[in-house]
């Protein structure tokens, strides 16, 4: 199936998309910080580069964008066009996100994942919802997190 835009007009739409301080991340970013968790962002020195770090409590956090990551949710769906492309892409990416995992785990750092649609769709969760059970995992010693929207 050809693309339904021009060359440029997708290279443009393309740059246009962020890899941080997405509206997610941003949404966690403030309400964490509004229940008083201090951190810092983008740490280059740890496996994945993780948006969040809270280093008091030894723990990381994503906000993973449903398509970039191929999460089963409804958000995400598979390309028609460059098939071939977009599921070595998106293979790539979920590599790299379990190598980054494991790579943080072996360090003895916590990591959690808040998934693009339990903050936003049809299946989103209350951001109250999402930043208390965050900050719960926060001061618990529970290894990892997931937070994903409603089935």
């Amino acid at each position: 199936m050809a693309d339904r835009v021009s060359p440029e007009v997708r290279s443009r739409m393309m740059a246009g998309i962020r890899g941080r301080d997405t509206r997610p991340e941003m949404m966690l970013r403030r309400g964490l910080h509004a229940a008083g968790f201090r951190f810092r962002l983008h740490d280059r020195t740890l496996a994945g580069r993780p948006d969040m770090v809270f280093p008091r409590w030894r723990a990381v956090l994503f906000a993973h964008g449903c398509f970039w990551h191929g999460h089963d949710c409804h958000l995400f769906r598979w390309p028609a066009s460059r098939d071939e492309f977009w599921r070595a892409k998106i293979g790539r990416n979920r590599e790299v996100d379990q190598r980054a995992a494991e790579q943080l785990g072996a360090a003895g750092w916590r990591h959690g994942v808040v998934w693009e649609c339990a903050l936003k769709g049809k299946a989103r969760l209350p951001l109250t919802d999402v930043i208390e059970a965050c900050a719960d995992w926060l001061r618990s010693d529970v290894p990892t997190l997931e937070i994903r929207g409603l089935a």
